[in-house]
């Protein structure tokens, strides 16, 4: 199935670990084949890293955007999800974090960005 992807003027994309920028007019993007997307507002630059949920965000992402296994980065994943998991008791965030490290290990590292993002909100309000 196509994903069509509608950008706003200036807004940025990475494509395949390729950084694109939209013109000046909005446009719309039609992409035919599996590819690793990830608009602007979805990535997370290294100095950025700042909260636990980031430190597990970052590693997911660059899994993501990578072309080949890296152990180093499932290894990372893995220690701060279980620092994280060591020390929140709400059963609900627990569920998504066992939903998230389904993800990884199935290959899903897209659904387990978004996953991610459930836990940054939970962060949020904990942290505001």
């Amino acid at each position: 199935m196509p994903l069509k992807i509608s950008l706003k003027p200036g807004e940025r994309f990475v494509l395949n670990g390729a950084v694109i920028e939209n013109g000046e007019r909005r446009a719309n993007l039609v992409l035919k084949n599996k590819a690793a997307v990830l608009r602007e507002k979805d990535i997370l630059h290294e100095e950025d890293v700042t909260t636990p949920v980031r430190r597990i965000y970052f590693p997911i992402m660059m899994m993501y955007l990578s072309d080949k296994a890296d152990d180093k980065l499932y290894d990372e994943f893995v220690l701060r999800m279980n620092e994280f998991m060591g020390v929140v008791t709400n059963p609900e965030v627990l569920t998504v974090c066992v939903a998230i490290s389904r993800d990884v290990m199935a290959g899903e590292h897209y659904k387990a960005l978004m996953g991610c993002r459930k836990l940054m909100t939970y962060e949020a309000e904990r942290l505001g």
